[in-house]
């Protein structure tokens, strides 16, 4: 994939009225939440849970890409269709998390680097050769006291880049993932404090790794009230410290920024993308890339019976059209009520 088609798809990910779908849960992760819900935990579940999402009537108008999991991408739906190959006929984008989760970092035992790019190389061109055109890595930031220290920001921020690089050299568009967690009791703004901090050094670091900014996707939290806080901000506080974050942090260049929930209500997390696409217009797309947020309800109507898969379907797809609403600056709590509108979004 030349350089032309990395901002193609990059810009295809981020564009007008769709957002990205994160159904990468692991297999522990998503066993868990079948399990919650009464359903049992098995493969065979998971990838029924995962075809009824990607064969929702109409996804690709509110979605424009999904990322799947290593399982996920290796099975087929009940007909034999390859799920990349199911995800592109309903027009969206499939791509793939490529990291192996958050290790203890060395020399600091109350934070994490994310590991995962001993053959990354390897697996990006496997992963490409299955339909992937994009990829996700995700490192995890925690506040509290002391930290987080500046040796764990530049080890997150040097692995992101380096896998960023890896992608763009295997044609594969990175979604660069710098949560910094809403867990503790901090204010909004020591969140924006850390944000900014590690925005900064993540950039710096895809400059180093000749990362081409044009081609990727940042997927970074929302500045927020840490969830133990007393004082909550607001949406408007929300959205105005979020903006004002990006734009001192976050390069023009970047064709989009797609927030995560990162453990946010539904309804709170598509209040805040509403209110800040409202702000707008901005150097870059504001769109969504969340997972749970999207898929509990449908989840939860569903429950692992046939009978009920019209329902989860119908649920599932009014999630999305609300959150693409927001995506458009148009969404309004009353919608979370009512039934998705006929209207391309």
């Amino acid at each position: 994939m030349s350089s032309p088609d990395l901002t193609e798809t990059a810009s295809e990910l981020v564009g007008p009225g769709r957002g990205i779908l994160a159904a990468d849960e692991s297999r522990g992760t998503m066993d868990k939440r079948l399990e919650a819900a009464g359903i049992p935990a098995d493969g065979e579940m998971r990838r029924q849970f995962r075809e009824l999402v990607i064969t929702t009537a109409d996804i690709g108008r509110w979605i424009s890409g999904i990322i799947l999991f290593d399982e996920t991408i290796r099975s087929q739906l009940s007909d034999g269709t390859p799920f990349a190959d199911a995800a592109q006929r309903a027009g969206v984008v499939p791509g793939i998390k490529v990291d192996t989760g958050a290790k203890p970092l060395a020399g600091a035992p109350d934070e994490k680097v994310t590991e995962g790019l001993d053959g990354l190389r390897e697996r990006l061109e496997e992963y490409a050769q299955m339909g992937a055109r994009f990829a996700k890595w995700r490192a995890v930031i925690t506040i509290g006291d002391g930290i987080p220290t500046e040796q764990c920001l530049q080890a997150n921020a040097h692995a992101l880049a380096r896998y960023a690089a890896l992608c763009q050299e295997q044609g594969i568009v990175p979604i660069v993932e710098p949560e910094v967690l809403m867990d503790g009791d901090h204010s909004l703004e020591r969140c924006d404090e850390v944000t900014t901090a590690m925005l900064r050094r993540t950039f710096a670091e895809l400059a180093q790794q000749r990362v081409m900014l044009e081609g990727m996707v940042l997927k970074p939290n929302m500045v927020l009230s840490g969830k133990g806080a007393a004082e909550q901000a607001g949406v408007a506080e929300v959205a105005d410290a979020t903006i004002a974050c990006l734009r001192r942090s976050v390069p023009a260049a970047v064709p989009g920024v797609a927030f995560l929930s990162g453990g946010q209500s539904d309804d709170v997390a598509t209040e805040h993308l509403d209110a800040m696409n409202r702000r707008g217009p901005h150097p870059w797309e504001l769109t969504f890339s969340y997972g749970r947020g999207l898929l509990a309800a449908g989840l939860s109507e569903w429950v692992g019976k046939t009978e009920n898969l019209d329902g989860a379907h119908k649920v599932l797809a009014h999630r999305a059209y609300c959150t693409a609403m927001a995506r458009q600056g148009r969404y309004s709590p009353e919608m979370a009520q009512q039934e998705p509108v006929s209207e391309p979004v």
